[in-house]
């Protein structure tokens, strides 16, 4: 894989996302810098993948930037929504004006969840798509991970966003809402796709 540098955009205007980003990059010396930061935009997800939101996301941002950036498109896909919500994970916590309320969108999955019946079941995965691309030539490199479980009601726990305080992993009791950061990046969906990154860093 092309050099990243010293210095890397990260596409995101999501704080949480942001941290968890700048952690698990941290001890490789990468100095991350958010897309909100420098002002930039956030661009129309149309892809109709992780990985396809996520390159767009990264191409979009060295462009404007001249710097490489780093994109990341994560979701919740519920198997008893058939993958909702899915890339659409984002939007399902969107009200008229934009305002995101992750509450609201727990409430939802879980109503429409409980709606399709009990052999419908409670299985749920989340998966990140990391993409890294560069200004000079919109040449880009993909990751996925992912990271299985099943949905829990009421939600526990403030120590993540987004889905986390629904989501239990396989295994465990506890939800990623409560988990310390550096325990869910050690399991986490997003750290999985880290390790197929760092690894292609070499």
């Amino acid at each position: 894989m092309k050099a990243i540098g010293s210095k890397l955009v990260i596409a995101t205007h999501n704080a949480g996302k942001l941290k968890e980003i700048q952690e698990l990059l941290a001890p490789h010396g990468i100095e991350c810098v958010g897309a909100a930061e420098l002002g930039l935009p956030e661009p129309d997800e149309i892809g109709n993948t992780f990985i396809d939101n996520a390159e767009l996301k990264a191409r979009e941002a060295a462009d404007l930037s001249g710097l490489p950036a780093l994109a990341d498109d994560s979701g919740l896909s519920v198997d008893a929504l058939h993958g909702l919500p899915g890339i659409f994970s984002a939007r399902w916590a969107e009200d008229d004006e934009g305002n995101r309320d992750f509450n609201r969108a727990m409430e939802r999955v879980w109503r429409e969840v409980e709606a399709a019946g009990d052999e419908a079941g409670h299985d749920a995965h989340f998966v990140c798509a990391l993409a890294v691309a560069w200004p000079d030539n919109g040449q880009a490199e993909s990751f996925e991970g992912r990271v299985y479980g099943t949905l829990a009601w009421p939600p526990r726990g403030n120590k993540g966003f987004g889905y986390d305080p629904m989501f239990v992993p396989v295994g465990q009791e506890r939800t990623f809402g409560e988990y310390d950061p550096e325990e869910k990046h050690a399991v986490s969906h997003r750290a999985e796709a880290f390790k197929r990154l760092v690894a292609a860093l070499g």
